[in-house]
């Protein structure tokens, strides 16, 4: 993923200060564990062409990912594409720039118009060729796409016009996140903070305003700012709202604590144990089986266990490879199996030999399934996508209803369907959860 900024005309030289860059020494940083690099292609009197760059750390990104995305830690394609982890990436690279706070005999410059031209890419995105060119021609830039087969093939965009580095760089950080979509929930308090500036003097105005405040949800309390027209200062601190993620195993957890049978409980796609940890700490719970097939994620279970179970009353998971491809003896007859985001990630066509597993093999008294609510999309702008590129499907909300009762009467459970998380008029909400509670004597 990179970008790169090229200018041309008179005092051009000056963008080397702006961007606090010396053209004699490459620039070189570990952000993360991810390599940030800045180079110069080309820097005379009247040309000066910059990229930076990321070289990603897989390991280090899937890592943190468990943290960082919302939905769930499955491979994507976000260590390649230019998006809102990037931008958090090369921020303090181009620190300077942005602030527009170069040394006092430079001042001058920041508000100086060049002629620029900004490549960025590569980006995935599913807007077309007119949306994009919605965004940049109201500031004033014409555009290219390379390599455009598809609205959602991997785009490189070229984006002409005259404006100051620091205008032209602050909008790049707001509207590549719209661009890209993805909401990966990676840009803390800190970072947000810094980030409620880059659309003062253009985002009022921009014809396309409410379409990228609804594409910037993740920022949602830096454009209430430029909604309300008030200074930041006069604004209470916002209340930092509680992830979907944890909204889920909170409800998971209440579901079993005022469960009549909970002394065994399986917990699969366990990943790296947030949630069995959770789950040992319940009052009754005797047993927890997390299984998961990455030993990658049940290393990092077995550290969360150990750290856990300094408490005393702390009940240790017990961690098991598997699958639920393959049927496991130990799995049968427990109180409670959990499968938390786990379905939309099997083909429809596999998930009912899966279900036919768990509910005429494994027989738990008690099954908790959380799943997206597809209906939930239209308030993250997504359309016809899915919410997650592993997802293989996701369930509107009649059709997860319609699913939960065809198996409930199939094989003789009792079932309770909720959702998780803020509610929105006709859409509902972002999770949905049933809960299949087995019919006495059966």
């Amino acid at each position: 993923m990179q970008l790169t900024i090229h200018a041309s005309g008179e005092n051009v030289q000056v963008l080397s200060y702006l961007l606090a860059k010396n053209p004699d020494n490459p620039y070189e940083r570990s952000i993360k564990g991810h390599l940030v690099r800045f180079f110069y292609q080309a820097f005379d009197e009247t040309n000066v062409k910059a990229t930076i760059y990321v070289v990603p750390d897989s390991i280090a990104l899937s890592r943190t990912g468990a943290d960082a995305y919302d939905i769930t830690h499955y491979i994507n394609d976000r260590e390649f594409a230019v998006s809102s982890i990037f931008l958090s990436f090369i921020r303090s690279a181009l620190a300077t720039a942005l602030n527009g706070q170069p040394k006092e005999e430079y001042r001058q410059w920041v508000n100086h118009d060049f002629d620029f031209t900004f490549s960025f890419g590569p980006v995935s995105s599913e807007l077309s060729t007119g949306d994009l060119v919605n965004l940049f021609e109201p500031l004033g830039f014409s555009m290219t796409i390379d390599k455009e087969l598809s609205n959602k093939s991997p785009k490189y965009i070229t984006i002409n016009g005259k404006t100051t580095l620091q205008k032209g760089l602050r909008q790049l950080f707001i509207l590549i996140p719209v661009i890209d979509n993805y909401k990966h929930y990676y840009i803390d308090e800190k970072e947000a903070e810094k980030l409620e500036r880059y659309g003062e003097g253009w985002l009022d105005n921009h014809p396309q305003k409410p379409f990228i405040i609804k594409r910037s949800l993740r920022f949602k309390d830096v454009y209430a700012q430029l909604e309300a027209e008030k200074e930041p200062a006069q604004l209470p601190a916002a209340k930092r709202k509680t992830r979907l993620n944890d909204l889920r195993y909170r409800r998971i957890v209440e579901m079993i604590e005022t469960n009549k049978y909970k002394s065994s409980i399986v917990d699969f796609g366990s990943g790296e144990g947030k949630l069995a940890t959770k789950l040992g700490f319940i009052n009754g719970v005797q047993e927890i089986l997390a299984v998961e097939p990455s030993e990658r994620e049940s290393l990092k279970a077995v550290k969360r266990f150990s750290e856990a179970s300094k408490d005393e009353s702390f009940i240790v998971p017990q961690n098991i490879w598997g699958s639920l491809f393959y049927f496991d003896e130990r799995l049968k007859n427990k109180d409670v199996m959990v499968l938390c985001e786990v379905i939309e990630h099997i083909e429809l066509e596999r998930l009912s030999k899966v279900m036919k597993t768990i509910l005429s093999d494994y027989k738990p008294k008690l099954l908790i399934i959380t799943t997206p609510n597809k209906d939930y999309n239209e308030q993250y702008s997504l359309g016809h996508s899915l919410r997650h590129a592993d997802h293989r499907f996701e369930f509107t909300a009649d059709e997860f209803h319609s699913w939960c009762k065809e198996y409930a009467q199939q094989y003789r459970y009792n079932i309770f369907i909720d959702g998780i998380g803020e509610e929105v008029d006709l859409l509902g909400s972002p999770t949905q959860i049933c809960c299949f509670q087995r019919m006495e004597g059966e």
